[in-house]
């Protein structure tokens, strides 16, 4: 039986990307972009694909009328998110003081690393580098995601491979054993969460090579 994989549409994120890396390793697989609840709900997985600031993506959810959809999506079937993706599955984000789905207990606050931390930084640097600039916002390129639980979708992935961010905001999720993921900039933040059927990644796995492609591979064959 073909499996249908619905890639949710509401008006932001990289959904042509996500849908093109899921013809690569699933061309047997039925993989759509829709708004459609009926799709969705029918869909055996579902992918949240985002970029942007929360509380528009949030109001973009609810204009669709998307938001009951997702959550009822999000129940039982297997479930990726994918950036804004994985911060509107918390509870509260401090970008525009925004509530979330609300599927993981935490919040999301912005990605502001400490005085302390780019002192540190400067300190082992190869030169002499302004430490106001050693970490930038957004943190956007490639960095290592160090795997800090086993998980399916971390099938031959190896540990601290570098996959590509683009993001202002980090989660912080209430139950520590919610996170899989961590990564450090300037500061060290969950990178991806796991829960029940949920698996969410802050770095872009369409954007992110063959890890990325392997990542998709793995979601596609994640069983519960």
């Amino acid at each position: 039986m073909m499996t249908t994989i619905a890639i949710v549409e509401y008006g932001t994120g990289n959904h042509r990307s996500v849908l093109n890396a899921l013809r690569m390793v699933a061309p047997a697989a039925r993989a759509v972009i829709t708004r459609d609840r009926q799709t969705i709900l029918e869909a055996d997985r579902v992918i949240l694909p985002g970029q942007g600031a929360m509380h528009s993506c949030m109001a973009s959810l609810k204009t669709g009328h998307l938001h009951d959809t997702l959550l009822e999506a999000a129940r039982n079937k297997p479930f990726l998110g994918i950036c804004i993706g994985l911060q509107m599955l918390f509870e509260h984000s401090d970008e525009g003081q925004t509530p979330g789905l609300g599927l993981i207990k935490g919040d999301v606050h912005g990605l502001r690393p400490s005085i302390e931390t780019a002192a540190r930084a400067q300190k082992h640097a190869p030169t002499p580098t302004n430490s106001t600039s050693l970490f930038k916002i957004p943190h956007m390129g490639w960095n290592r995601v160090h795997q800090t639980q086993a998980h399916p979708l971390w099938e031959k992935i190896a540990q601290d491979t570098a996959f590509y961010f683009v993001h202002s905001y980090y989660v912080e999720p209430t139950d520590a054993k919610t996170r899989t993921a961590e990564t450090s900039y300037g500061i060290t933040f969950t990178s991806a969460v796991a829960q029940d059927n949920i698996f969410a990644v802050q770095f872009h796995p369409e954007k992110s090579a063959t890890a990325g492609l392997q990542l998709f591979r793995n979601f596609v064959d994640w069983n519960l």
